[in-house]
């Protein structure tokens, strides 16, 4: 059985495809279109999965969406009319953007040049946020689990809590639109000047910087209840929407001039960080903690459950992700690698596999390796074509020698493999340094990433040596959780030991990414440190997927060496 999930005509629009329920390819639109968070039809994510799965469009059996236009209709439908007088604007843009889900078949049929009758007996439509549970608890290695999805919004749902039990999930409760926790981090997101659809990470960043001074005023703004949910005081923010401009969302300031009268002046884009901001910041983050803990607690006395899977652009708070398990009773925890609205196209076809269809659960996903991929012929040639000097080394000889380059120091861009699904960069698409470099930090901030110079980088670690350089020891395979680092350990890897002393950790495992283990083992042979910093490989832009993107932003950075597979590329 072969189906193609999509998240489509929404942020971060994506496809996935399975084959008898196992996954064959997975990508994001913005890696072919260059558009961060590109919101169109994803056509050339869908034809990268087909011709990854060998298969035509005539041999999908379904064709699922991560969208249910009719759910949660008469909730809706009270909301329009208790709120009439100014949900005209907001109602134009559900109205436009519900057109472009139901004409999914007429995209389908310009691109592909098929029927619309063809593709309408194949569709599935499968509400926003069961996509998320789905995605998070079928691709777990837990047989059972509570399950929650937290985001912005979604058919008329911000977040959803839920049981799985072998191949089915039972939904227990969740919260309507508007009230969401993801919508409070995004008002104090631009509040404090990151006015950009998914800078919320930069407030992340910012938070260790500060100190949690203003979080019983931000408590002001919610009221958490008895039942494990919460709603808030909708006085502090103006109209909720999503705007979609050439296919990128934009977001308007959500913040109401209650909000500003409680806040002060919101900062603008470019001015100074004072140390008020990186306090509300800091704030921000532990309220945000707060009410998540509140709701883990009651959903494992509900389920009484050990294990938990996460779910939705509040997945991807890698920080909250970290101290779950030392703050609620849970004892195990599952995150995708796309926990993101990307990976509502992965959610909806496992959903409709095993939900819809009652099929058996199948393995795990323990990779994120899933995207575009490219041969030592296919580099070859385009070295050739343009005429760039290179040396061809074999693994052990080019381990050997780019480790001599970190240590030298060096920066690197490494691409091999299968490019990853999901914002993070695993060792197939990402820019590496050595983490015990003091400088790192600021030579990539400055010259390379060209962003804020507080944002940290995360430590790439062999998974046998968490134990040794981590307060907590935990397979982290898609750097979803931030952890202490071992106080005496700071000193050996400034680079990517963040101000409060923790790190963004992926445990590397020598099964899912020989390669990159086999780097980061011959660094550790040469400096007694298991660890490479590990950054994505772009420069203000979507992560590259090819050879020509990667060696388009080694030639306009300051990057030293280009590795292309086997290929070596220096200044």
């Amino acid at each position: 059985m072969i189906i193609l999930g999509l998240n489509t005509h929404h942020a971060d629009s994506s496809a996935a495809i399975f084959i008898d329920g196992k996954l064959v390819a997975a990508t994001e639109e913005e890696r072919f279109t260059r558009v961060k968070h590109w919101a169109g039809f994803p056509e050339q994510a869908i034809r990268f999965c087909l011709q990854e799965a060998n298969v035509s469009l005539e041999e999908v059996d379904h064709i699922t969406i991560g969208r249910d236009t009719k759910a949660k209709m008469n909730r809706k439908m009270l909301y329009i009319l208790k709120n009439v007088g100014h949900i005209s604007s907001l109602l134009k843009d559900r109205l436009s953007n519900r057109k472009h889900i139901t004409n999914i078949s007429e995209y389908f049929s310009r691109a592909f040049d098929v029927t619309e009758e063809l593709v309408n007996k194949k569709l599935r439509n499968v509400e926003h946020h069961r996509a998320h549970l789905a995605s998070t608890y079928y691709a777990s290695p837990f047989d059972e689990s509570a399950i929650i999805s937290i985001d912005g919004s979604g058919d008329f749902t911000t977040t959803m809590i839920a049981h799985g039990k072998g191949n089915k999930i039972t939904v227990l409760d969740s919260i309507d639109f508007p009230v969401s926790l993801g919508f409070i981090y995004t008002a104090f997101t631009h509040y404090l000047g990151f006015p950009h659809y998914g800078d919320e990470y930069k407030v992340m960043g910012l938070a260790p910087y500060g100190e949690p001074k203003y979080v019983d005023k931000i408590m002001k703004i919610v009221k958490l209840k008895n039942n494990g949910l919460w709603t808030w005081d909708n006085s502090y923010f103006n109209e909720i929407k999503v705007l979609y401009e050439k296919n990128q969302p934009v977001v308007p300031s959500y913040f109401s001039k209650k909000f500003e009268k409680e806040f002060g002046t919101p900062r603008k884009k470019n001015e100074d960080l004072t140390q008020y901001h990186k306090d509300l910041a800091k704030s921000v983050q532990v309220f945000t903690e707060r009410v998540i803990f509140h709701m883990l607690d009651y959903l494992q006395k509900r389920t009484g459950s050990k294990n938990i899977c996460i779910a939705g652009g509040v997945a991807q708070n890698s920080v909250a992700n970290g101290k779950i398990i030392a703050n609620t009773p849970f004892e195990n925890l599952y995150i995708p690698s796309a926990g993101h609205d990307a990976g509502i196209s992965m959610g909806s076809a496992l959903f409709h596999y095993h939900q819809n269809l009652n099929m058996p659960r199948t393995d795990s996903i323990r990779t994120a390796s899933t995207g575009s991929s490219f041969s030592n012929e296919e580099i070859e040639t385009f070295l050739k074509e343009n005429s760039i000097p290179y040396k061809k080394m074999e693994d052990e000889i080019l381990f050997d020698y780019i480790t001599d380059k970190l240590i030298a120091p060096s920066v690197i861009g490494w691409f091999q493999g299968k490019a990853e699904f999901g914002p993070r960069a695993l060792g197939n698409r990402s820019i590496i340094a050595d983490p015990r470099n003091d400088k790192a930090k600021e030579l990539l901030n400055l010259k390379i990433k060209r962003r804020e110079s507080f944002r940290p980088f995360a430590p790439s670690i062999l998974k046998e040596y968490v134990d040794e350089y981590f307060v907590y020891n935990d397979e982290v395979p898609f750097m979803e959780k931030v952890f202490p680092i071992r106080k005496e350990k700071h000193a050996d890897i400034p680079a990517v030991t963040h101000v409060d002393g923790t790190g963004r950790l992926q445990s590397v495992d020598k099964e899912v990414s020989p390669r990159y283990y086999g780097l980061i083992d011959a660094f550790r042979a040469k400096t007694n440190v298991p660890i490479l910093l590990n950054t994505s490989f772009n420069e203000n832009e979507p992560i590259v997927n090819s050879p020509q993107e990667a060696y388009a932003c080694f030639d306009r950075t300051q990057m030293d060496v280009l590795v292309l597979e086997n290929y070596v590329i220096e200044r």
